[in-house]
């Protein structure tokens, strides 16, 4: 009766378990391991074997990385050193094993062996210290050193030996064996680093953090086993051409970094624009470093910095000289385009029943352009535009300056009071504000070209549009005004009519600062409240089609100085783009 309930007293237990894992209290150290059998030490390096639920010893291949937890590769992704990318932790982390045909059966392996037949086995069995497996009713079976392709004959024989019919045999490699290795010399973590004898020595490297990139070597990692160098490994090879040996590490094994080298610094017109390592022979040359710098197609000359100590030399070789030169340590290395364009590209856009795109030679000129282009009856050929990239780039500078200019006298205004202070900071963010509005602005890029004395002289560059407007016969009315609109041109009407078909000024009108854009790029500024900016009356000023009228806003700050700043570069932007852009 005892038996019997202390039978139904464990069963009860189990099926408590099962229903609600969530209350059931496990020892400690216990409950960790069934919530993550495959966690790792916290300190990067694995002491003991992982555990699994039933608290057997698990497969090596179901080891967890040992990547050093909270390690920071963002040093190795931000240099500049051709192969510090290589360890960003993606290496760190173990995937499923895959066993290489020529791998050597290791003390520690795991070997899955199955019979059937007459005698039916299927188990795991671990190589011995003396690279035995022990088969039942076969015996010891020598494994140690055989290549993992021949493991199955090897078996097989040993099997056939005992049982000379009616048993089949198979055996497969399960896992390697587990093994800790020391990583050592200029590495960010030296250390010793758990996993098995087919990881590669790229997972033990990132483990530790990866090579130094401003100390260590990738061109010589060595693998030793005592004081025998087994392997050295030339890490270039494997970025560069995927080649990477294949080396079977052994428990104690020491991976380690020597010191960097020599080094060139790449920079300009190269795929691999790094700082790369080289030997301290003589013979290296620009020849050898373009293999792995790859400069572009457009690169044609050399500039070859080197630091004498105090004084900088420069050398300067076009591409099919430099291949003599040879590289010294520190040098800085520049693949530069010098030389003189063939052709330029030009656009030709707006009314006009030629082409759109002109192909010509370097230092043409808008003469040139002009006698190809086939003029429409409806084409104002007298007014054309030409919107040049250099300019426009010019433009968006000067307003950045002025803008920074306005920053900064927004910021440093000072306040006699706290009222006035916090009437200050409310409108300062305002102002900011604006300021980020305004840096959206781009600039047209427009060159006056119309009134021009020599205009068909004018050098063309690259990439420079060129645009024919229409005679649509429209006045556009733009800014502070009711209703900003296009009306038909009328010789009769002067600026103020516009305005008042407009629908006259709107309450933040500025009507002393009002600006006509022409259609041929030039600008005019008048008073619509009767006084020209030129001087004399509205009226005398001329209207003509395809004309922009553009009234400001009024500014009011409590700052002159500020005032002033945004009433320059609101007049700056009407200008570069034809925008007017409200406080």
């Amino acid at each position: 009766m005892a038996y019997s309930s202390f039978r139904s007293f464990l069963l009860a237990m189990v099926l408590a378990v099962a229903v609600s894992p969530a209350t059931a209290q496990l020892p400690s150290g216990l409950d960790a391991m069934v919530q993550n059998p495959l966690q790792a030490p916290a300190n990067g390096t694995a002491d003991t074997a992982p555990t699994t639920k039933q608290g057997v010893n698990a497969p090596a291949q179901m080891v967890a990385p040992t990547t050093p937890q909270g390690f920071d590769y963002a040093a190795n992704l931000a240099s500049d050193v051709f192969g510090a990318q290589l360890f960003s932790g993606a290496f760190a982390r173990q995937g499923a094993t895959q066993f290489n045909p020529d791998y050597l059966i290791a003390v520690g392996d795991s070997v899955q062996v199955r019979m059937w037949g007459a005698f039916e086995s299927d188990s795991l069995y671990t190589v011995d210290p003396k690279g035995n497996i022990f088969l039942p009713h076969v015996g010891p079976v020598k494994v140690l050193g055989v290549r993992n392709q021949a493991l199955q004959k090897t078996v097989e024989d040993a099997v056939r030996r005992i049982f000379k019919a009616n048993v089949s045999s198979y055996a497969s490699l399960a896992a390697a064996q587990p093994v800790r290795v020391f990583v050592g010399g200029f590495v960010h973590r030296p250390g010793l680093y758990s996993g098995t004898s087919m990881d590669s020595l790229l997972h033990y490297l990132d483990q530790a953090g990866g090579i130094d990139p401003n100390r260590g070597s990738f061109l010589e990692v060595q693998v030793k086993r005592g004081e025998n160098v087994r392997a050295t490994v030339n890490l270039y090879q494997f970025l560069l051409q995927g080649r990477m040996p294949l080396i079977q590490l052994g428990d104690g094994d020491v991976i380690f970094v020597t010191p960097r080298k020599n080094t060139v610094k790449v920079s300009g017109l190269a795929e691999n624009a790094k700082r790369f390592e080289f030997d301290g022979s003589n013979s290296y040359s620009v020849a050898d470093l373009i293999k792995i710098a790859k400069p572009q197609a457009q690169a044609t000359h050399i500039r070859v910095v080197r630091n004498t100590g105090t004084v900088k030399n420069v050398e300067y070789y076009p591409m099919d000289k430099a291949f003599e030169l040879s590289l010294q340590n520190g040098d800085d290395i520049e693949f530069t385009a010098d030389k003189k364009p063939g052709t330029i590209t030009v656009r030709v856009e707006g009314e006009h029943q030629s082409a759109q795109e002109y192909v010509l030679p370097y230092g043409a000129k808008l003469g040139d352009l002009i006698k190809n282009i086939q003029f429409s009856p409806n084409s104002d050929a007298a007014n054309l535009q030409l919107f040049r990239q250099s300019v426009r780039e010019r433009q968006k500078l000067m307003l950045a300056a002025a803008l920074k200019n306005l920053e900064t006298s927004v910021l440093t205004a000072r306040s006699a009071t706290n009222e006035e202070s916090r009437l200050r900071k409310d409108e300062a963010e305002l102002m900011l504000q604006w300021v980020e509005r305004a840096k959206q602005v781009e600039p047209s890029g427009q060159v006056m070209i119309a009134q021009a004395v020599q205009r068909d002289e004018l050098l063309l560059e690259n990439g420079d549009v060129i645009r024919v407007p229409k005679h649509d016969g429209l006045v556009l009315v733009n800014g502070e005004v009711v209703f900003p609109n296009a009306i038909a041109h009328d010789p009769k009407l002067d600026l103020s009519d516009y305005i008042k078909r407009a629908g006259g000024y709107s309450q933040s009108a500025n009507t002393s600062r009002i600006i006509i854009a022409h259609r041929d790029g030039s600008f005019e500024e008048a008073g619509g409240g009767g006084w020209s900016f030129y001087g004399g009356d509205s009226e005398a000023t001329t209207i003509e089609q395809g004309d922009e009228i553009l009234v400001l806003p009024k500014i009011k700050t409590k700052s002159i100085e500020v005032t002033r700043g945004i009433t320059q570069i609101i007049y700056q932007i009407a200008i570069a783009a034809k925008v007017i852009l409200d406080l």
